[in-house]
């Protein structure tokens, strides 16, 4: 199964939070936060989106940072993703 968002949604797969810190500290389970840095997996097509023109500007592949309480997570496959609109998403690491 695939997901094909709508309008200007797009589909991130959450990139894994690391287990040490640069120094080499082992960070416990419970105490790491999830990232919210996410790469893209798909996008919308954009388009009019409640009256106004949406260029869709990030692309599948792209790495991106998104708002910490943004979207809807969605568990297809035994793969986790998150569904947020185009607005949601911060930047673009390059």
């Amino acid at each position: 199964m695939k997901l094909a968002p709508l309008g200007d949604r797009v589909v991130l797969k959450q990139l894994e939070a690391e287990e040490t810190t640069k120094s080499g500290i082992v960070l416990p389970g419970q105490s790491k936060e999830k990232p919210q840095q996410a790469e893209v997996i798909a996008v919308g097509p954009g388009g009019v989106v409640d009256g106004k023109e949406v260029k869709m500007e990030v692309k599948v592949g792209d790495q991106v940072i998104y708002s910490k309480y943004a979207g809807t997570e969605v568990k297809l496959d035994e793969e986790e993703y998150i569904i947020v609109r185009q607005s949601d998403i911060l930047a673009i690491i390059q």
